[in-house]
């Protein structure tokens, strides 16, 4: 018997295939974004870790909105709530102390994902490279070169509508020139990671912008998760700034001027801050984005296995959840994603829902898995609302 919701093997194969058949031949993906490995026989299922794009039915919604109805219907008392968020750095801290540098893996798949990460000069090679390596896997998933293409020119910034940003790329940068001098100012391309923890997307963005003319800038409010960033092999200061920083707090400073950035990265972070406070945060944050400047978010979507596994008595409000070592976490919705940005001013290139199917291939253990992927640009200078004739957001 398959352990997860107690469904056979069969059963639940046949269910996954039957919707991923479909929705394969109805509407074809590319490699990115979101993968495309499609379950399409259900004696493989088991056959790799991760299946791509699973389709759920109108009873799996029913069954996942019944468990989090019924886990959250014990919330943890009001007066116990507020230490959750009040001492969420030391939480965090405690965290990083016990798992260290092993608890995530470096995110290799960022580039394929997230291709504004590369300097413009190095974009289209290297996503040229990506789509060819996975050309294979885009052939058996019924993807063909056009689709790809189109998808790209649709929602990429690389594509058709790169001339207008590139324009005002250039502009931002000769405004920063009356700008004192800032650690990454000599950079032609900066980027941003909030939340960086002990650098599993760090090391791999180094790894890709080395002399490339980028900078890359990484904060985290736990001490502990900076140091050892600090720390790895691979931390080289003339391209990167590691730095303790709180998002939350309202009068905290970043060492770089508003607009001055290229690209925000967060992954898996918003998600552990209290949703009351969050549209200040993306606020604040898209104030330090050029125009023509991207906003890249991934974090967990609503009905993720993990919000389902919560005991009752864990819940601290709608949706949000405090773990056993204290830490929190928020499932978002694609609708609350889009608000949230959309009312900081900026514009929607990408906000997609990836629900996939983990599998623990020696358990035999099957995970639905819903993620949130979404891209953001703060508009061009030519583009603003009326009523903000100074530029500002």
């Amino acid at each position: 018997m398959l352990k997860w919701r107690s469904f056979s093997v069969a059963k639940q194969g046949t269910a996954f295939v039957t919707s991923a058949v479909k929705f394969k031949n109805t509407k074809p993906r590319p490699v990115a974004p979101l993968g495309s490995r499609i379950l399409t026989n259900t004696d493989d299922i088991f056959k790799h870790n991760m299946w791509d794009h699973i389709k759920w039915t109108v009873e799996d919604k029913e069954n996942a909105r019944q468990k989090v109805q019924e886990n959250s219907s014990v919330q943890i008392p009001a007066p116990e709530r507020g230490k959750f968020d009040a001492e969420a750095c030391q939480f965090w801290d405690k965290f990083y102390e016990v798992h260290q540098s092993k608890f995530f893996k470096d995110r290799r798949w960022l580039f394929l994902e997230f291709p504004e990460l590369l300097h413009p000069s190095h974009r289209e090679n290297r996503v040229t490279n990506v789509h060819h390596e996975h050309k294979v896997i885009q052939i058996q998933s019924g993807c063909t070169a056009d689709t790809e293409k189109r998808h790209y020119q649709h929602n990429d910034p690389t594509g058709g509508s790169w001339k207008i940003n590139n324009w005002n790329y250039q502009e931002a940068q000769q405004e920063l020139k009356d700008v004192p001098s800032f650690l990454g100012h000599d950079a032609s391309f900066r980027i941003l990671e909030v939340g960086c923890g002990v650098g599993n997307s760090v090391f791999p963005i180094l790894n890709n912008i080395r002399n490339t003319d980028s900078f890359l800038y990484c904060c985290d409010f736990s001490a502990r998760a900076i140091q050892m960033v600090q720390d790895h092999q691979d931390y080289d200061k003339s391209i990167c700034h590691a730095f303790v920083h709180d998002i939350c707090e309202e009068g905290s400073s970043f060492p770089f001027p508003p607009q001055s950035l290229d690209v925000i990265l967060a992954v898996f972070v918003l998600s552990s801050i209290h949703p009351e406070r969050l549209q200040g945060v993306v606020n604040r944050l898209s104030s330090y984005l050029k125009p023509g400047g991207m906003f890249l978010f991934r974090d967990y979507g609503r009905y993720d296995f993990s919000q389902l596994r919560f005991k009752k008595g864990r819940c601290l409000s709608d949706h949000f959840y405090t773990r056993g070592d204290g830490t929190c976490v928020y499932y978002f919705t694609e609708e609350e994603v889009g608000d949230l940005f959309s009312k900081a001013g900026l514009e929607e290139i990408q906000n997609l829902e990836d629900r996939r199917l983990q599998v623990n291939r020696k358990k035999k253990v099957a995970m639905r898995r819903v993620w949130i992927q979404s891209k953001f640009r703060k508009p061009s200078l030519h583009f603003l609302p009326e009523h903000s004739p100074n530029g500002q957001i």
